[in-house]
């Protein structure tokens, strides 16, 4: 289950005008999520992603807020004249179409006009100031993170963050990650049908292959159906698709040539997708239904199976889990049904509003132009086909208005998180897009209507003629999280940070050194911003008798984890994956820690702490 965005856009955006006046507003400021599946998870106020995160965390919502507030700062503060450029090339052996069979549901003499049932082409941004020394870019480009699979409990930010992070590194000589002035965005595209993981899926008890219209296996069923990247594991599997995508947009970056000149222009507006009414041609109307979830969701896909061994697409429902449903939540109305056909409702979540709301009704819409370059920010997962379409009618309307040859850029997940996309013929074969299209089958014409009315106001200039649309909800009194925050404890005898498993006195570059701490519940350091990182390794310099910071907990090859005991007791195991690039010298790993303390009838404190190792050597092999 996929969460992005939550409105805590709202939240940003009165925060950057009670810091920046009318500078940046709600048609100009556009909050893309990458999309990996490896977030910390809790800040979208939404019911359906509240349970799914076990509860609301206010901490993280807060953390995530003013990461984002501060990274706006950074970039405000260092604004300078430069020019910008644009290149385009297409990045092959790192996709696949994880729903071939609703893709072959599209009008043939639609697919005949396209190579592949993916789009490979990469979309870079290159920014440069005025001497021409590098500032930074942004890449688009469909594919979905989840090169990491659904067994991974590391936060890390998947194949697309591995991309950034290379080129990064490369630009930012002697920095630490997430450091130094050159920034590498690599941001999501139409991915809604776009698999990382090109092995394709098998099944993974007997090594057949599954790539059937239900992705099921002869023996276990869907559950067992899975798609694996091209690595030995997950991580290697991401480090391969991130460095491919890596590679190529530094090479559109290097000889990016054409220019982005021309005036600035955006246009948003907020929509109640529930009730928008869809012209299909100049007699017929249709409509956008209240959101539903259908069967499929459950299912998940060849990325991540669902647990129920529900299958992809069903177009029935099931009398048992109807049953169920009912009891609990009541039952979808006639019209609802009728509505979302051929969609088989597993959660009417538009009819469903205790304590709050379980989806948005009202969603963002918005285009940004820059010259000939459209960006147009979708709120959700446009399956491959939808995107073209999308941006084929996008371009197509800025064309009937003077505006010839724009370059139409989607940019996923944007602003407020809907899930999925697909085309109508897409949407009758029921897979987990389909089902997880939850404004109905006529959600991408209502896109394509409302994203072309934009279109419409810039090339006409009548932005200021269109309406704000109504105000989304901001919600009180959201579900605490069902995990109690308690105190931590150290062993008898032993305090926090304390080695309770050393590191070797010598390792060789390939190896892992391996250090556990008495540890306390890594939540608490949101809190407290002591310590910027978990972990450092560092490395002695003798010429200044000091100890210098060679990885954070940001690095690829360092890994922390935290092991959960009994009654507040825990520890914390810090890895270093040592690369073949590190230098032969001595080393030491350092873990940086909060604990939470309460005496009787006080209220709880957050103490800082931290672990060192015992000095180790690296040697080459």
């Amino acid at each position: 289950m996929d969460s992005e965005k939550s409105e805590w856009w709202s939240d940003v955006l009165n925060r950057l005008q009670s810091k920046y006046g009318s500078l940046y507003r709600r048609d100009n400021v556009i909050l893309s999520g990458t999309h990996t599946h490896s977030g910390p998870a809790g800040y979208f106020q939404y019911t359906v992603f509240v349970i799914a995160s076990e509860g609301f965390s206010n901490q993280t919502f807060q953390h995530m807020v003013t990461g984002i507030l501060k990274s706006i700062d950074i970039a405000h503060t260092n604004m300078k004249p430069g020019k910008i450029f644009i290149n385009k090339g297409n990045v092959d052996g790192v996709q696949i179409n994880r729903s071939p069979y609703s893709y072959l549901q599209n009008p043939q003499s639609e697919r005949a006009r396209y190579s592949s049932n993916t789009d490979k082409e990469m979309v870079v941004l290159k920014m440069v100031d005025l001497n021409g020394d590098d500032l930074g870019l942004i890449s688009w480009f469909a594919i979905h993170p989840v090169s990491m699979n659904n067994s991974n409990h590391l936060v890390n930010s998947d194949n697309v963050g591995y991309a950034s992070y290379l080129l990064e590194q490369e630009k930012n000589k002697g920095y630490l990650p997430g450091q130094g002035p050159f920034v590498a965005a690599f941001a999501s595209s139409n991915l809604g049908d776009v698999s990382p993981n090109i092995l394709g899926p098998h099944c993974v008890n007997t090594g057949e292959s599954c790539d059937n219209p239900n992705n099921t296996c002869p023996i276990g069923g869907p559950s067992m159906c899975i798609a694996k990247g091209p690595g030995q594991d997950m991580f290697d599997s991401t480090q391969i698709i991130g460095r491919t995508m890596y590679q190529r947009a530094k090479e559109l970056y290097a000889s990016a040539s054409q220019e982005v000149t021309g005036p600035l222009a955006s246009a948003h507006q907020w929509v109640n997708m529930t009730d928008v009414i869809v012209w299909l041609n100049s007699t017929h109307a249709a409509k956008t239904c209240k959101p539903a979830l259908g069967y499929s969701f459950a299912a998940g896909t060849i990325d991540g199976v669902g647990s129920l061994n529900f299958t992809q697409g069903k177009t029935e429902g099931d009398p048992f889990w109807d049953t169920i449903r009912d009891q609990i939540l009541g039952k979808p109305s006639e019209e609802m049904k009728e509505c979302h056909k051929p969609k088989p409702i597993l959660l009417h979540t538009g009819e469903l509003s205790k304590p709050h709301p379980w989806h948005p009704d009202i969603v963002d819409v918005q285009i940004i132009t820059l010259g000939s370059l459209a960006i147009t920010a979708i709120p959700g997962e446009l399956t491959t086909m939808s995107g073209r379409r999308l941006r084929e009618a996008v371009q197509a309307e800025f064309a009937s208005h003077g505006m010839q040859n724009m370059t139409v850029v989607i940019s996923g997940l944007c602003n407020v998180y809907t899930h999925y996309i697909a085309t109508y013929e897409e949407y009758q074969a029921q897979r987990y897009e389909a089902a997880s299209t939850i404004y109905g089958p006529h959600t991408l014409s209502a896109y394509i209507q409302l994203f072309r009315n934009l279109a419409k106001a810039i090339a006409t200039d009548t932005v200021v003629d269109l309406s704000r649309g109504p105000e989304p909800p901001f919600f009180k009194q959201l579900i605490l999280p069902l995990i109690p925050n308690i105190v931590d404890r150290a062993p008898i005898g032993r305090t926090f940070g304390d080695v309770l498993q050393p590191a070797k006195p010598e390792y060789r570059v390939g190896e892992v050194a391996e250090v556990i701490f008495v540890g306390a519940n890594p939540k608490n350091s949101v809190q407290n911003e002591t310590h910027q990182t978990f972990l450092t390794v560092e490395r002695y310099e003798a010429t200044s008798t000091s100890w210098q910071i060679v990885c954070n907990d940001a690095s690829w090859e360092t890994r922390f984890y935290w092991h959960k005991g009994l009654l507040g007791l825990s520890n914390a195991t810090v890895e270093w994956h040592i690369p073949d690039t590190a230098q032969p010298g001595i080393y030491r790993i350092k873990y940086f820690g909060h604990n939470r303390k309460q005496d009787i009838l006080k209220p709880p404190v957050i103490l800082s702490f931290e672990g060192t190792s015992s000095a180790f050597e690296v040697v080459t092999t």
